[in-house]
């Protein structure tokens, strides 16, 4: 049952006018927190880059662990004895220092660092925790974590860590002596039951991926409740918030309490949960969510699968349903290390980059997955995972130019990073309205998902936009304008416009008199 807490946080949105003051103090208070609007940067730890220290570690990837070559793509294995996929032991040898040795890179496309979990475990994805408290050797130690945390924050940028307490790994000595002892205190923190196929309740009924009791307090305090938690063990020694693994599975209440906890160890962190649902309820358990829901509305809208006005229609929606700042400090992924790459989901380039500029222009924080910004492909797992391919960083890499063309325009348009939303009534084309407290920061999104050139005329309901404004177009020579609250653009097929006001002395001398937060 939903607590009162959430309950509470549903009632419909206000919808009451902001007064001017009002509406300056919003726009400021979100643009001064990092969690709204930021660009995000995944990286899977064991592919992002060659460690310089690998001669010193290769005895951690003995039997049945595998090493493999820096340039060898990744290849799907076999069940074994050990409960895990062969392709699950297969090591590149990235750690968190080889990491660190990239952040220029990273520094240049994104304001958040986000990693795959980095703690001890069997596998290469480290979804199977062995012991949460310490940092996985194959990636370095506590210092290195630190080291990188610093490094990350000293670029004004911060760092996310991926969280994973609804399972834990067979191995886990906590499991193991639970699983030994009936008596044991740590018995509460699992399910034994015979109709489980393995005698104990795992996630997916993966044999290695046991799921822990969330119910019993003792798992709560050791993972989020005490001040020595495995939460606030992390936020104190550097990291900014969680991405919560399956949060979906880790319901409502339980979320709620996490965020709370992880909020008082850290004031300003951030926690967001993967959830392959509808945002709505999820974005009040949490500070927001890994947003596959929006990621898949982009993408089927790329595909032709939804027209322009299904979409503005839904976008309209859950904004009613979620409010604007929580959609602000969720995640639109298209795609992660749980889906195929970009590249292999739109092989056409240019469908791909209508995509990519769908994402960077809706409410939230567009998420780069590690090679995506150079067209790495990969299929299905494990294909996604293969290590990053820098001899494709090259200024003459076509999906790198677009990426930080996009990260340019996100960057200076403020509206596209804090700014309200609106949709715009059109039948084939997507259109959007994103307002600040400033008139002249006023921009219209134009998408036409189509395979044709598509010219039509919209409604622009913002009463500060003046009559015969031109709009430019900040992703190509295109402008186009205003007239009489109306705009008539004439829109390539598979196309995003971003239309922002004439920046010329000439072309803003209407506004001489509009002030802030009218």
């Amino acid at each position: 049952m939903v607590s009162a807490l959430i309950a509470a946080a549903m009632l419909t949105v206000d919808t009451t006018p902001l007064t001017p003051s009002d509406r300056i103090g919003v726009m400021r208070q979100r643009e001064s927190d990092w969690r709204i609007g930021p660009i995000v940067y995944h990286v899977f730890v064991d592919r992002f880059a060659p460690s310089a220290t690998l001669g010193t570690k290769k005895n951690l990837y003995a039997s049945p662990r595998r090493l493999r070559e820096w340039n060898q793509i990744p290849e799907r294995g076999r069940p074994t004895e050990l409960g895990v996929w062969s392709h699950e032991l297969d090591f590149w040898g990235g750690d968190l220092k080889s990491i660190q040795s990239k952040l220029d890179h990273v520094q240049g496309l994104s304001d958040v660092l986000y990693l795959n979990p980095v703690h001890e475990a069997f596998t290469n994805h480290k979804y199977d925790a062995t012991n949460y408290d310490k940092i996985a050797p194959e990636y370095g130690t506590w210092a290195d974590f630190e080291s990188l945390a610093s490094d990350v924050h000293k670029r004004e940028m911060r760092l996310v860590l991926d969280g994973v307490f609804n399972h834990c790994g067979k191995a886990n000595p906590i499991f193991q002596e639970a699983l030994g002892n009936p008596n044991s205190v740590n018995r509460s923190w699992f399910l034994f039951r015979k109709e489980y196929p393995n005698g104990y309740r795992a996630w997916a009924n993966v044999a290695n991926l046991p799921e822990i009791q969330l119910e019993a307090i003792a798992t709560r305090e050791y993972f989020w409740l005490k001040d020595d938690s495995i939460v606030a063990k992390y936020l104190n020694a550097g990291a900014d918030g969680w991405r919560l693994d399956v949060a979906h599975e880790i319901g409502f209440d339980f979320l709620a309490e996490l965020t709370k906890s992880a909020h008082k160890h850290k004031p300003g962190s951030l926690v967001i949960g993967e959830a392959w649902n509808y945002p709505a309820q999820w974005t009040v358990a949490m500070d927001g969510i890994l947003s596959i829901f929006l990621g898949k509305v982009i993408l089927e809208a790329a595909e032709g699968n939804l027209t322009g006005r299904q979409m503005g229609e839904s976008m309209q929606q859950l904004v009613v349903d979620c409010g604007i700042e929580p959609l602000m400090k969720s995640w639109i992924v298209l795609s992660n290390h749980d889906t195929q790459r970009l590249a292999s989901l739109l092989p056409d380039i240019q469908t791909r980059h209508f995509a990519q500029a769908m994402q960077f222009t809706l409410p939230g924080a567009p998420l780069i997955y590690y090679g995506d910004e150079i067209g790495m492909e990969g299929a299905d797992d494990p294909l996604q995972r293969g290590p990053m391919q820098w001899e494709k960083v090259t200024k003459e890499n076509p999906d790198l130019n677009w990426i930080q063309k996009l990260v340019q325009v996100r960057k200076s348009v403020r509206s596209l990073r804090i700014g309200d939303f609106r949709s715009l009534v059109g039948e084939k084309l997507f259109g959007s309205l994103r307002t600040t407290e400033k008139a002249l920061e006023t921009t219209i999104i134009i998408a036409n998902p189509t395979d044709k050139p598509v010219t039509e005329t919209l409604i622009v309901p913002e009463p500060r936009l003046m009559g015969w404004t031109l709009m430019e177009d900040e992703l190509s020579d295109y402008s186009v304008r205003i007239q009489a609250g109306t705009i008539r653009p004439a829109v390539p097929a598979k196309t995003v416009m971003v239309l922002t006001i004439d920046k010329s002395p000439a072309g803003r001398a209407q506004y001489k008199r509009m002030k802030d937060g009218q």
